[in-house]
């Protein structure tokens, strides 16, 4: 089958491409045979007259990769409807203990009770019978419809076809610095197996998504487009879809509409969406957080034509992690204003489960969810928050995500952070609320100078505070006089 493909500079920001690709025709004894160089072996490398394509320039290795720009940038195309898949169970496994069967389920329940009908699906391995016991598990309760992942294998395959899911994830490693450095495979052998492993799916009767590892380190026109076309033309034959799983493996993917391919997420989408004919429906992004853009350029997928945004709870995943779901959940009533079956407290009581259960406490300062997100101990912000806590809250947190705004007492909290920590613990609020010029307070506050003065490097414990305020206001602190 010949292809041609054209489209306006200001489209992808590159001159007009050009391939051509012959289909494969049958499962047994399949080709895929490009009109590309797909033989060159990883054995010829070097001195070849055709070298791998692993776009040197972009990604020189001894140096930051530079950040490249086109003069135009590509227009805003959101799709009518959006949501997220979830990698908890897959990409976030990778990256810690082995989850219990027990806290899978738990996590998949707190998963539905977050998410409701916007986070669509999750994905599991199903290699090991603790895998196979979750996905059976997690199957039997409401939620996130469960999905597998496997390698481009047919050995793979039987282990997903027995776990009776519709969609899985196959892994089609889509960059030379896969297929050749990693695999050691030419282009056409594995562009041969992907097509044959694809074929083998859809005629198991699933529906296969192909997660295109490595897709922003990668050859578009040399390979992808081709081989992506393959596997479209696979799904028209059988009437199903294909989905494309678009993986930024290692973080490089860049936000911005006038980003350079392979790396700009906008001209990438479009890539797919407008020059392949991929339905925004069939498409996902997967992100990494290498470079500090993994939420961001997620919502560049979204907003430039990528209906499924993928992500784990917390963050966690490979090196640096994932998208963070709750992020993503976050951002998804930002832009929709639909809450629809959405309990965003649940990251709240996810936070607390990874903490209390799993032996995993985030970071302090990790938003929405650290112990310390919304907690101030600086007494210029604590004084604000005596006159109107919406001056330093992002938003109202004790009712979007049950967390109550908080203060630490430290050296620098001063009069107003003692008084808001009196105030919000104790529960004083009207004409009970104690102001920061209450002499008690200004007790408190001079135990709390003599302490820090005599050496003391931390913050005040709740503890420690709760004995400060019992010697000061006994068990029913007197409300201050106003003037």
């Amino acid at each position: 089958m010949a292809v041609a493909l054209e489209y306006p500079p200001a489209d992808v920001g590159v001159e007009g491409r050009r391939f051509d690709a012959q289909c494969l025709a049958g499962l047994g004894g399949t080709q895929v045979r490009l009109a590309l160089d797909l033989d060159h072996p990883v054995s010829s490398l070097r001195g070849c007259s055709i070298p791998v394509n692993i776009l040197r320039d972009d990604f020189p290795y001894t140096r930051i990769p530079p950040i490249r720009f086109e003069p135009t940038g590509v227009a805003q195309a959101r799709p009518a409807q959006i949501w997220i898949t979830d990698t908890t169970f897959r990409d976030g496994q990778q990256a810690r203990a082995p989850y219990t069967v027990d806290q899978i389920v738990h996590l998949y329940d707190l998963l539905a009770q977050l998410g409701g009908p916007v986070i669509r699906q999750t994905e599991l391995f199903a290699y090991t019978p603790v895998d196979r016991e979750a996905i059976a598990a997690c199957q039997q309760r409401p939620g996130p419809e469960v999905t597998t992942w496997m390698r481009a294998s047919l050995e793979d395959l039987k282990a997903v076809v027995a776990t009776g899911v519709k969609e899985t994830g196959i892994l089609v490693s889509a960059s030379d610095y896969h297929i050749f450095l990693k695999m050691h495979r030419t282009r056409r052998e594995a562009a041969d197996d992907y097509a044959r492993v694809v074929r083998a799916v859809i005629d198991a009767g699933l529906l296969p998504r192909c997660h295109l590892e490595d897709l922003t380190r990668a050859d578009l026109d040399g390979f992808v487009a081709p081989l992506v076309s393959t596997l479209q033309e696979l799904g028209r034959q059988a009437g199903v879809p294909v989905k494309f799983r678009l993986c930024d493996t290692m973080g490089f993917g860049l936000p911005w509409p006038e980003a350079s391919l392979p790396r700009g997420v906008p001209r990438l989408v479009h890539f797919f969406t407008r020059t392949l004919g991929v339905e925004p429906a069939n498409l996902e992004w997967h992100g990494h957080n290498d470079f500090h853009r993994g939420e961001v350029n997620t919502m560049a997928a979204w907003l430039y034509g990528c209906a499924a945004a993928n992500g784990s709870l917390f963050g966690f995943g490979e090196r640096t992690g994932n998208p963070p779901l709750e992020a993503l959940v976050i951002d998804y009533l930002g832009l929709t204003g639909d809450a629809t079956g959405v309990d965003t407290t649940a990251i709240t009581r996810a936070a607390a489960y990874f903490r209390d259960e799993l032996g995993t406490p985030l970071p302090a300062n990790y938003p929405f969810a650290g112990a310390g997100f919304n907690v101030t101990s600086a007494g210029i912000h604590a004084d604000g928050l005596l006159k109107n806590e919406e001056i330093y809250n992002i938003f109202d947190t004790a009712c979007i995500l049950d967390r109550p705004l908080g203060i630490t007492v430290n050296d620098r909290s001063g009069l107003a952070g003692i008084a808001y920590w009196l105030n919000t613990t104790l529960g004083l609020g009207g004409p009970a609320q104690v102001r920061k010029d209450d002499p008690r307070v200004v007790a408190i506050h001079r135990e709390v100078e003599r302490q820090y003065a005599a050496g003391r490097s931390t913050g005040f414990s709740p503890d420690e505070m709760a004995a400060l305020a019992r010697l000061h206001f006994g068990n029913a602190p007197a409300t201050s006089a106003r003037s």
